[in-house]
Order: structure tokens, then C-alpha cells, then sequence
């Protein structure tokens, strides 16, 4: 066993000097271009593994730049997305002013174009149940409401005054199941009233069997309620149903669109009819 081990060592120690003779001859032998043998391969063998090292480190570094031009691309995006959300809501607010505008310049015109005395009130609040088809509006008795007095719109009739408070009262509409209003088909001049359905509809009734009445005929106010002044659009002839030689049914449509209803007019002139009612007509 010990001659194994000391063969094995003589064997680690030919083979040493071998490489170390190898060394040196290299060394001292030239190769054709005038270099050291183990020089050139030295050289070589380092050169290739600063290559490795350089293209590793010039991936490295395009990684990072192409990583650091990611991030500064999200950056920038996420830039744009908020500036492009801010002009969103920025034309969104102008499209509300400009909108309100027109709304508050047709108002203001039909103000202008009346013989009436109005004053302008804004919708605050809108009835929680389908079955009070009512709207809160922001003038009360402060500013001379009383009860029964007419509210308008440009489009047309919107409907009385039924509770006024002190700065706010509650408006009762057209299109109320309580709600009515004289009305007169504007073509025929043939008189009835307009009855609210709780649906958004209206029915003409008392409408005398010789009247004509068609499809598509302007229905207005004939003013002998004594609330609503003579003359306004109510709305238009949806639907006729004839029962024999009679009316059964007379639909209407309202001119004015309650869903999307924000100012009104409330006439404060009193009617014919209604300072008749009260005695103060000579």
C-alpha cells in the first residue's frame, strides 16, 4: 500500500515537472510572429474571456437602458392618461356651462317675449314616488308664490304651484293622475281637458263627439281653469280611439320632457279667470 501511494506521488511529481518543462520551453520558443508561445496562448485565453466579459456587460448595460427607456415610456403614459383625463372632465364642465347657457338663454327669451309677469326658479329636488308626479323648486313665498300659479317651460305647460314654503315649493306636473288643465286643439279650436296620467302621458277628455280631433293636432291651454294662461302648448295628439260616433279615447303626448326638466318660469301675473273667481275684476 505505502508503494502505491509513493509510485502515485512520483507519478503527480513526473507529471509536474513535465508541464514545468513544457512552461518553460514555451516560454522560450518563439512562434512565427516573433511571440512566446505560452504567451500567445495566454494571451488568447484572456482575450477571449474579456470578450465574453465585455459582450456580457454590454448586454447588461442595453437590458438596463432598454429597462430605464420602459419605465420612462410608462412614466410618460401614465403622464398622458391623467392630462387626458383632466381635459375630459375639463370639456365635460364646459359641455354642462354651455348647456346651461342655452337652457337659461331660452328661458330668458321666453321671459322677454311675454306679456306676463314671471319669475325664473331652478328644479332642487323631484318626487320619490311615481305615484305624486311632483318637483321641488327653489322660490317660495319670499319671492310672492302662492299657490296655483302656472309653471312653464320653453317647450310648454309644466304645471301649478301646490305647496309653496318659505324659500322652496313644491310644483305639482301635468302629467300627475290629479293633475289637469283647460285645453283647446289649436287647429279646430275644439276644447276639452287635459288629464295627467301618472305615466308621462296625458288624455284629452270632455271632448264633444262632433269635434274634430286627429292624429298629430297641437293641443293648448284654453286658460278657463284660471290657472294656466290662455294660449300655451300643452303637447300633441298621440293617439285617437273612436267608440261609434263618440271619442273613447283621446292620448297626448306633453311637450315638455319632465326627465329632463332643470328651469322653470312660474307666472305670477294672476289670470282672467282666476282674479274673476276671487272678485277683483271690475
Amino acid at each position: 500500500m505505502a508503494f502505491l501511494e509513493t509510485r502515485s506521488r512520483a507519478g503527480y511529481l513526473l507529471l509536474a515537472a513535465i508541464v514545468g518543462h513544457v512552461l518553460l520551453i514555451s516560454a522560450q520558443v518563439n512562434a512565427k510572429s516573433g511571440v512566446p508561445i505560452l504567451e500567445s496562448v495566454t494571451f488568447g485565453t484572456f482575450s477571449e474571456v474579456q470578450r465574453g466579459t465585455s459582450a456580457m456587460a454590454g448586454s447588461l448595460r442595453r437590458i438596463w437602458t432598454d429597462y430605464l427607456g420602459l419605465r420612462r415610456v410608462h412614466v410618460e403614459n401614465e403622464s398622458l392618461k391623467r392630462q387626458l383625463a383632466d381635459a375630459q372632465i375639463q370639456l365635460q364642465e364646459q359641455r354642462a356651462v354651455a348647456d346651461r347657457s342655452r337652457r337659461l338663454e331660452q328661458l330668458l327669451g321666453m321671459r322677454n317675449s311675454l306679456s306676463l309677469k314671471t319669475i325664473a326658479a331652478e328644479i332642487i329636488g323631484v318626487g320619490s314616488t311615481p305615484d305624486f308626479r311632483t318637483v321641488t323648486i327653489d322660490k317660495g313665498l319670499l319671492e310672492g308664490l302662492t299657490p296655483d300659479m302656472a309653471v312653464i317651460a320653453p317647450a310648454g305647460v309644466v304645471g301649478r304651484v301646490v305647496t309653496p314654503g318659505p324659500r322652496a315649493s313644491k310644483v305639482q306636473l301635468l302629467i300627475d293622475r290629479n293633475a289637469a288643465a283647460g285645453a283647446v286643439i289649436e287647429r279646430s279650436r275644439s276644447q276639452g281637458v287635459a288629464v295627467g296620467l301618472g305615466d308621462g302621458r296625458l288624455r284629452l277628455d270632455y271632448v264633444s263627439d262632433v269635434s274634430d280631433v286627429a292624429v298629430g293636432d297641437v293641443v293648448v291651454t284654453s286658460g278657463i281653469d284660471g290657472i294656466f294662461p290662455k294660449g300655451f302648448i300643452i303637447g300633441s295628439v298621440d293617439a285617437v280611439e273612436r267608440s261609434g260616433a263618440g271619442y273613447r279615447e283621446i292620448l297626448v303626448k306633453p311637450a315638455v320632457d319632465f326627465s329632463s326638466l332643470e328651469e322653470v318660469l312660474v307666472v305670477t301675473t294672476p289670470s282672467l279667470a282666476r282674479e274673476a273667481s276671487q272678485g277683483t275684476v271690475p
